[in-house]
């Protein structure tokens, strides 16, 4: 018996250390799975359409068309926009390759280099509307799991994940994330700048069937100062569609032609 005891001593101190790296895998997992919810896994096509709110009356809006293909190497979407509305935007592009993300105007013809964290329309930013897998971007930490109401104020039972930027270009520094125990459905997120204030909430609501899925069409984004000031996104139009390498190429926006 005295034998066994500095073996099962060693044992217990093995399997205590393997539960932290476990946890993080859990975390990981879940988020993978969250993101296999919002993304599709084949190149797709959608419009996304944008509304801004104050104190409850609507102040500006935007169309976008997105064209998302998930990058063979590193799993991370590759994302072409073109900006349908407002008429004085219409036709303008925005490239996510890699960690570059492009802006092009057709009048000037010229590109400039953009940063994900720049504010597109109301709470929404460059990063919002690109398709991004967050796991790629970060390293989540399981919190434990709770009741939470959702975008519908219906309470789920959900995991609750911190997400820590893996990389410097991530949009945010860090975010807290609700996703649902069983289906893996984002419930909502809160976005933190690297000071810890609170940028915005978002929460993820109207889950429709979608290339082969429930997925969420609405995300509604509130003000992190200021409750009043809030944006939807509303995703519709989903296909799949064909998107050719050459279209995700910098070079190659002053030649796109949509079709």
């Amino acid at each position: 018996m005295k034998r066994l005891a500095p073996l099962l001593a060693l044992l217990l101190a093995c399997l205590l250390a393997c539960l932290p790296a476990r946890a993080a895998e859990d975390a990981q997992a879940i988020l993978s799975a969250s993101d296999a919810v919002r993304n599709p896994s084949k190149p797709f096509t959608t419009t996304v359409t944008l509304l801004e709110y104050r104190q409850g009356k609507q102040t500006d809006t935007s169309v976008l068309n997105v064209l998302s293909k998930a990058d063979e190497r590193s799993g991370q979407f590759r994302t072409l926009i073109r900006m349908v509305s407002p008429e004085r935007d219409a036709n303008k592009l925005m490239l996510k390759s890699g960690n570059d993300l492009w802006f092009f105007d057709p009048a000037s013809q010229a590109s400039i280099r953009l940063s994900p964290q720049q504010r597109l329309l109301g709470q929404v930013s460059n990063g919002d509307v690109v398709t991004v897998n967050l796991a790629r971007d970060y390293r989540a930490e399981l919190l434990g799991e709770e009741d939470t109401a959702d975008g519908e104020k219906v309470t789920r039972h959900a995991y609750k994940l911190q997400l820590s930027a893996a990389a410097p270009d991530a949009p945010y520094h860090r975010v807290e994330m609700w996703v649902e125990a069983g289906t893996a459905r984002p419930i909502k997120a809160r976005f933190f700048a690297e000071s810890g204030h609170l940028l915005k909430t978002a929460y993820y609501r109207k889950f429709q069937p979608q290339l082969g899925r429930e997925r969420p069409t609405e995300v509604v984004i509130i003000d992190g100062l200021d409750p009043s000031w809030v944006t939807v996104m509303r995703y519709s139009d989903f296909a799949w569609r064909d998107v050719p390498e050459a279209w995700l190429q910098r070079d190659y926006l002053p030649r796109f032609k949509p079709n």
